[in-house]
C-alpha cells in the first residue's frame, strides 16, 4: 500500500501563509527603540500595545477557529489577513500610546485569522492520520522560517525608511500572502461521531475534563516566554550586552553593533526552531507527547537560568539563541496534536483556538511586564526569573494529563 505523501497543497499553502505572517510578527521588538526614540516614549508603552496585540490575538483565536469552522477556512483567512494589513497601516499613523495600543487590537486579530489556529487546523483535517504529527510540525517550523527574516528585513528596512513606512510595507506583504489561498483546500476528514456532534456537546466535554484544563495551563509559559524574548530580546541585548570586539568573529560577518546582534539573535532562533518543531512534530508521531512536552519545558527552564546567570556576551546570546530556538515552537506540533488526538478533528480550529489563548494570555503578561518591569528597576532580569517559573510549572503540570482518545469518539 502506498504511503501518503506528507507536502501536499494544503501544507504548502499553509506554510507560506504562516510564514509571512509570522515573519512581520516577529519583528516587533527590532521597534522598540525607534518608536519609543521617536516619540519618547517609556519601554512600557509600546510594550503594551504588543502585549496588547498578543491577548486579541489570543482572543481572536478561538473566533477565527469557528468562524473557519462554520463559514470556511479561506473566508476566515481572508478576513484575517484584511485586518493584519488594515492594523498595520492604522498602527503606522498613531501618534499617542493610546492610538498604537488600539491598533494593536486589529493586528493581533489579524495575526489570529493568518496563524495556527485556522492553519494547523486545515493541515490537520488535510493530513493521513500517519502524516499528521509530521505535517503541523513542518507548518509550525514555516512560522519560524519567517522569524529568520522577519527581524533582519524590519533591521534593514529601518536603514532605508521610517517605522511607520516599514509597517506599510509589512501590510502589503501581509495581502500578498493571500496568492496562496487558492490552494487551501483540505476535505473535512472526521469520524460519524464527530460529524453528528454540535460544537457545544464538544466544547462542554472538553471544558469537564481535567486533561483540557491542563493543557489550557501547560501553554502559559510558553506564550510568556515567547512573547516577552521576541519583544524585548532585541532591546535587552542591545542594551545589557558585553562589546562586540572590533575585527572580530562577529564584526567580521556583518554584525557591527548590539542593535544588530539583538535582530540576528532573533533569526538564529527562527533557524534552530526549525529543526527543533520538525523534530518535534516526528517524535510525537513516535512517543507521548505528554512526556516530549515535559522535556520541552524543563529544557528551557534549565537554558532560561543559565542564561540569566551568566554574563551577557555575544557569543552567550548566539548560543542561548541557539538553545532556545531548538525548543521555541516545538511545543506547538505537541499541543495541538494532542487536541486533534484526544478531542477530534471536526472543532481542531476552536478547541486549539481556546487552548491558545492560555499561550496569549502568557504573551500578554509577559511582554507588558518586560516594559513596566524594566520602566521600574531598569532591567529585564525579574521578569526573566518569573519566565523560569512558569516554565518549570508547565513541565509538571503535563505529566497528569490522560493522553487518550475521548471516549465518546472511539
Amino acid at each position: 500500500m502506498t504511503r501518503a505523501p506528507v507536502f501536499t497543497p494544503v501544507l504548502i499553502a499553509g506554510c507560506v501563509i504562516l510564514m509571512l505572517s509570522f515573519a512581520i510578527r516577529a519583528s516587533f521588538g527590532v521597534f522598540q527603540i525607534p518608536v519609543a526614540d521617536t516619540f519618547g516614549w517609556a519601554r512600557a508603552e509600546f510594550s503594551l500595545a504588543i502585549a496588547i496585540q498578543n491577548l486579541a490575538w489570543g482572543i481572536g483565536q478561538p473566533i477565527f477557529g469557528a468562524l473557519a469552522e462554520r463559514f470556511g477556512d479561506r473566508k476566515a483567512i481572508i478576513a484575517g489577513a484584511v485586518t493584519y494589513a488594515a492594523g498595520l497601516v492604522l498602527s503606522a499613523t498613531a501618534t499617542t500610546p493610546f492610538q498604537m495600543q488600539a491598533w494593536e487590537v486589529l493586528v493581533g486579530f489579524g495575526i489570529a485569522g493568518t496563524g495556527f489556529g485556522v492553519i494547523l487546523a486545515v493541515v490537520g483535517r488535510a493530513s493521513s492520520p500517519q502524516n499528521r504529527s509530521m505535517a503541523l510540525g513542518i507548518a509550525t517550523a514555516a512560522g519560524s522560517a519567517g522569524q529568520i527574516i522577519g527581524a533582519p528585513m524590519a533591521e534593514l528596512l529601518l536603514g532605508r525608511m521610517d517605522w511607520p513606512m516599514v509597517f506599510v510595507v509589512f501590510a502589503g506583504v501581509v495581502l500578498v500572502s493571500l496568492l496562496a489561498l487558492p490552494f487551501m483546500r483540505a476535505p473535512a476528514l472526521a469520524s460519524r461521531t464527530e460529524l453528528e456532534e454540535s460544537m457545544g456537546q464538544v466544547l462542554s466535554r472538553a471544558f469537564r475534563d481535567p486533561t483540557f484544563a491542563m493543557i489550557f495551563l501547560g501553554f502559559f509559559s510558553c506564550g510568556y516566554q515567547l512573547a516577552f524574548i521576541t519583544a524585548h530580546f532585541p532591546a535587552f541585548i542591545a542594551e545589557f550586552c558585553g562589546p562586540l570586539h572590533p575585527g572580530g568573529l562577529l564584526t567580521g560577518v556583518g554584525i557591527a553593533t548590539t542593535s544588530a546582534l539583538g535582530a540576528v539573535s532573533i533569526a538564529v532562533i527562527g533557524v534552530f526552531n526549525i529543526m527543533g518543531t520538525i523534530t518535534a512534530g516526528w517524535l510525537g508521531a513516535h512517543y507521548p507527547r505528554k512526556y516530549l512536552l515535559f522535556g520541552i519545558y524543563v529544557a528551557r527552564t534549565i537554558v532560561g537560568a543559565w542564561f540569566i546567570l551568566t554574563p551577557m556576551t555575544p557569543p552567550t546570546v548566539l548560543l542561548f539563541s541557539a538553545l532556545m530556538g531548538t525548543l521555541w515552537l516545538a511545543t506547538v506540533p505537541l499541543t495541538s496534536g494532542l487536541v486533534a488526538h484526544i478531542y477530534g478533528l471536526r472543532y481542531m480550529g476552536t478547541l486549539y483556538g481556546i487552548v491558545f489563548f492560555s499561550h496569549q494570555l502568557g504573551g500578554f503578561l509577559g511582554v507588558w511586564l518586560g516594559g513596566a518591569l524594566y520602566d521600574l528597576y531598569g532591567n529585564y532580569t525579574l521578569v526573566w526569573w518569573i519566565g523560569v517559573g512558569v516554565g518549570a510549572f508547565s513541565a509538571l503540570i503535563h505529566l497528569p494529563i490522560r493522553e487518550r482518545r475521548d471516549v465518546a469518539l472511539a
